[in-house]
């Protein structure tokens, strides 16, 4: 909104209602708190003054829903110690202005209705396109506010994993795998896949976009872009439990040279994060410090989105493609009792029901999960909008989805079928 526009209108009315000796103190109690958060929004508040260019679309979403809902908060709270003081016991005007039959007044229903509707129409059609825009699971269309995503641009891909109570990070491209440090080379797209091991969780880096949702069994994204280089903080936003307060991480904005000498530094050093390593990292543990590891299963983030990085339990999507072929009859309640997805390893057990599991089913359990690769689940992302120029859906079009190719889940129900034929 033009600063114009704000500083023309509501002087009059302000000027009138606070006249006299006693509206110095008024004004200066109501100032002070708007001065304190303007301050704040030009210092370390990094919510509103973040580093990335999807978190400050976010901000002025929120600066712009404000401004919107102002228009009504302001004169009713203005109006409210107005009409209080105007037709207090014993004054003139309350005897001059008394009407006992007084009930209606068309204009002052149209303004009391037309204006609040109005706001609402704003803020839906403000919600309606921000909405869309800053969907996570959009390819981002810009840089910032005056450069494009370049035609040839790479997102470099990391791979989000909460852990109790940590943040682990996998680079698939570098090969490299950190423990709460996140370190982007800026000005680069960014492509977070992001889930948990355990219990639900919330991804949030405010200085890069909002919250994400991290759950075990299941696979989130987020597309950002981070504008500034420095030091910044991410956090878990959802309880999570008791070391819930010290699931921080290191977040650092790098150029793109120094993001290659940082990641060749992380390759150079120490460390394999295999399953077996894994296994051990995901036990709880809190205030963990950085860790880097010199390599990493290929697969390592799809056997724990598919909850299979333990040997021996069938993946999510082995059992879900059987299913989709119609099972396998009575023999897969072995599949239920004996590979229970908990953390307490109950695919160990080689009797599921005592007395009752035979050593054909024994052979059959073990034939279908011997092999526990995890497959990659179908990709869903948006395209990034054509065009940001006009209001009408900020020239967006209807989004397709991007398809992944077919996975080794459609071909393990395809060989499973032509098997059983």
């Amino acid at each position: 909104m033009p600063r114009s526009s704000l500083d023309s209108s509501p002087q009059p009315f302000f000027g009138a209602l606070w006249s006299g000796g006693a509206a110095q103190a008024l004004r200066t109690i109501a100032i002070a708190p708007l001065t304190a958060l303007l301050a704040g929004c030009s210092g370390d508040w990094v919510v509103m003054n973040p580093a990335g260019d999807v978190a400050r679309q976010q901000a002025d979403l929120v600066v712009l829903s404000t401004w919107l809902m102002l228009l009504i908060i302001v004169p009713v709270m203005a109006l409210t110690v107005w009409f209080a003081w105007k037709y207090r016991a014993g004054s003139e005007q309350t005897e001059a202005d008394y009407a006992p039959d007084w009930n209606h007044s068309t204009q002052l229903e149209l303004v009391i209705w037309s204006a609040p509707l109005l706001i609402i129409i704003a803020l839906g059609a403000l919600t309606w396109v921000g909405t869309h825009l800053l969907d996570p699971y959009r390819t981002i269309g810009r840089i910032d506010h005056a450069r494009e995503v370049p035609a040839q641009a790479k997102p470099l891909e990391v791979q989000v994993v909460a852990l109790d109570w940590k943040w682990l990070f996998i680079y698939p491209e570098q090969k490299i795998a950190t423990v709460n440090e996140l370190v982007v080379p800026v000005d680069r797209p960014l492509r977070f896949r992001i889930t948990s091991s355990a219990v639900m969780n919330s991804f949030y880096a405010p200085a890069l976009a909002g919250q994400i949702y991290a759950m075990p069994g299941m696979e989130t994204k987020l597309h950002a872009v981070l504008n500034r280089q420095g030091q910044f903080e991410g956090f878990s936003a959802n309880y999570s439990g008791a070391g819930f307060s010290n699931m921080r991480f290191a977040m650092r904005g790098v150029s793109d040279s120094g993001f290659a000498t940082w990641a060749k530094g992380v390759r150079d050093g120490a460390g394999e994060l295999d399953r077996a390593a894994y296994l051990k990292l995901e036990k709880p543990s809190e205030k963990e410090p950085v860790r880097h590891f010199a390599s990493v299963a290929p697969d390592l983030f799809d056997a724990v989105v598919d909850l299979c990085v333990r040997p021996g339990k069938m993946c999510m999507s082995q059992m879900m493609a059987l299913d989709a072929k119609g099972g396998t009859g009575a023999a897969g309640r072995w599949n239920v009792a004996a590979l229970t997805y908990d953390k307490f390893g109950r695919e160990d057990i080689s009797t599921a029901l005592p007395g009752l599991l035979t050593e054909a089913d024994q052979v059959f359990i073990k034939a279908y999960c011997g092999d526990n690769r995890p497959m990659t689940a179908m990709g869903h992302e948006v395209k990034a909008p054509v065009s940001t120029g006009t209001l009408r859906g900020a020239g967006m079009v209807w989004p397709d989805p991007v398809q992944a190719k077919p996975n080794r889940a459609m071909h393990l129900a395809t060989s499973s079928d032509n098997s059983a034929s």
